[in-house]
């Protein structure tokens, strides 16, 4: 098992709204190809970011996922109702080691 650990940061103040549409219209199309462990609003680091923890089987198995979600037509009409709240946004992948709890 590999995690995404997936940021965006928004516009400040647009927050709130950015999660509303994203509930609304993205989850439900994202998570026919990852599994959601969890998403933060950041409250110390780089504000205005929401963080989102992603599951998969194996940076693969992400490969092959990614690419159909990009495929997915109402992904492609979600994504440019999000994109004037980004400013920036950043994956890192984690491993867990032999004694993590999430394996």
């Amino acid at each position: 098992m590999i995690y995404e650990l997936r940021t965006y940061q928004v516009q400040a103040g647009k927050a709130p709204e950015f999660l509303k549409i994203y509930e609304a219209n993205g989850v439900g199309i994202i998570t026919k190809y990852a599994q959601l462990i969890g998403t933060w609003n950041k409250e110390s680091g780089v504000l205005n970011s929401i963080v989102f923890l992603w599951a998969y089987e194996s940076f693969g198995e992400r490969t092959n996922q990614r690419a159909k979600l990009a495929a997915d037509q109402d992904w492609q009409a979600f994504v440019p109702t999000i994109l004037p709240y980004l400013v920036h946004q950043e994956s890192i992948f984690l491993n867990p080691v032999n004694f993590s709890p999430l394996k």
